[in-house]
């Protein structure tokens, strides 16, 4: 991609802030400028209600003296704050903690080029039209038998860029863009129940974000299809991921093989590099390249070149999530996933993060549960990271004899993710919709507590 004129700015005035450091005393140094812009629009029961405007610009720089770094944020860009922030900075340095793993990236990794993955959209929607949009979603969701009431509907958009420059001459910018839409209908009433639910959408370019009217549809639909919940007896049972919180499971894998974590030895799986964590056949994808990919970006947070990677391939982890400075820690080399802002140090975190599709259809996927549990929503956090341990409050559909029945709720669910990811098998309905994306699964002998 180009960098355009306004990326070229923002890179001049970061490696001229790199210059000044280096010539007070700084051995190296690094900075980055993050720039937005965003626009919503919130609609209920017929009438606008908020509509937000928001511009921002915020610049960090990172000075390193030795084995001391400091960090300073600012977003006033005027050559006297700028000055100031230098010297701040500088002098925080000197007064730092030594840290034998902090530094700048390694240059050999450092990105040469930049993959064109078409994150920036030229659309720039009117408030009048974010406005239509919200009110398109929540008609929709109004209209379906059985709604009776709204928590509102809303649309948005926003662009954004990053600029980052190094002391060692990397410096690169790329910028990116957000359509979304979203809704939240009440269904029923005081004498029998209600229920809420919810849907959204959101994209890159606004010609790829799914249409309101079918986001509020099915909202609509959810939010009904949840009224009259029942309660079930507790034991273990075959339990069903809808793919909305599936990839919640995702999660718990990248903080689990995150550089820090394994670093301080409080991750369950910090001795199973190289091993079977899932079944075999399931494989799990890191891709930061995906076009338009809501997490997709050009290069990390340090400027290292990023790829594609199996994180999982077989059911074998092939690999930790790794910055510079976990992987100096570790030993190891960058794997490309730092991710930073603008007032504290890199850490690793994923970017497209997904579990590849299996064969079967979610239906064929529960076609032999006699008694089974399908989880549309879970509730509090309850992982211990450490052990492995899981438990969360959960509401969804119990499942009879293969076919999805009737809503329950109030219910927990229980298990370890070590076993849990043994035992996860994959639909094919994989659909990029979050950032982090998983089928349905279906994972077999965990404990729901009920009645």
């Amino acid at each position: 991609m180009t960098t355009g004129k306004g990326g070229q700015a923002a890179l001049n005035l970061l490696t001229d802030l790199i210059a000044k450091a280096r010539s007070g005393g700084a051995d190296a140094a690094d900075a980055v400028i993050i720039e937005g812009v965003s626009q919503s629009a919130s609609y209920r029961l017929g009438k606008p209600e908020d509509i937000e405007r928001s511009e921002g610009r915020d610049l960090g720089l990172r000075v390193l003296i030795g084995k001391r770094q400091a960090f300073v944020s600012s977003t006033d860009v005027a050559p006297a704050a700028l000055a100031a922030l230098v010297e701040r900075t500088l002098v925080m340095a000197r007064n730092a903690p030594e840290d034998p793993y902090c530094g700048l990236a390694d240059p050999a990794l450092l990105a040469r080029s930049q993959p064109a993955l078409d994150l920036a959209d030229d659309a720039e929607p009117s408030i009048d039209e974010l406005i239509a949009r919200a009110r398109i979603a929540e008609e929709a969701a109004l209209a379906v038998p059985g709604v009776t009431n709204s928590e509102g509907a809303g649309a948005d958009w926003g662009r954004s860029s990053v600029a980052l420059a190094t002391s060692d001459g990397f410096a690169k910018a790329y910028a990116t863009s957000r359509h979304g839409v979203a809704v939240s209908p009440i269904a029923g009433d005081q004498a029998s129940g209600m229920e809420r639910d919810y849907d959204f959408a959101s994209a890159r370019h606004l010609s790829d974000l799914t249409s309101a009217e079918s986001v509020g549809r099915h909202a609509g639909e959810l939010a009904v299809r949840r009224l009259r919940p029942r309660k079930v007896a507790s034991g273990k049972v075959p339990i069903v991921f809808d793919p909305r919180v599936a990839n919640g499971l995702l999660g718990h894998l990248a903080g689990a093989i995150s550089g820090p974590a394994i670093a301080r030895g409080t991750s369950f799986l910090k001795d199973r590099l190289g091993q079977d964590v899932f079944a075999k056949g399931i494989r799990i994808v890191d891709d930061p390249h995906r076009l338009r990919g809501l997490r997709s970006r050009p290069f990390d947070g340090e400027g290292v070149a990023n790829r594609r990677m199996d994180l999982v391939t077989d059911g074998r982890l092939n690999t930790w999530l790794l910055d510079s400075a976990s992987a100096r820690q570790l030993g190891l080399t960058s794997t490309g996933h730092a991710s930073r802002g603008t007032a504290s140090p890199p850490s690793p975190s994923t970017t497209n993060l997904y579990l590849e599709p299996g064969s079967l259809t979610p239906e064929a996927l529960m076609k032999d549960i006699a008694q089974g549990f399908y989880v549309t929503e879970l509730i509090g956090f309850g992982i211990n990271g450490v052990t492995g341990d899981y438990s969360r409050g959960a509401a969804g559909f119990w499942i009879e004899n293969g076919k999805i029945t009737f809503p329950v709720s109030e219910l927990t669910i229980a298990g370890n993710l070590k076993d849990m990811f043994r035992a996860l098998t994959p639909a094919n309905d994989l659909v990029f919709k979050y950032g982090t994306d998983s089928p349905t699964v279906r994972i077999d002998g965990m404990t729901v507590a009920g009645t």
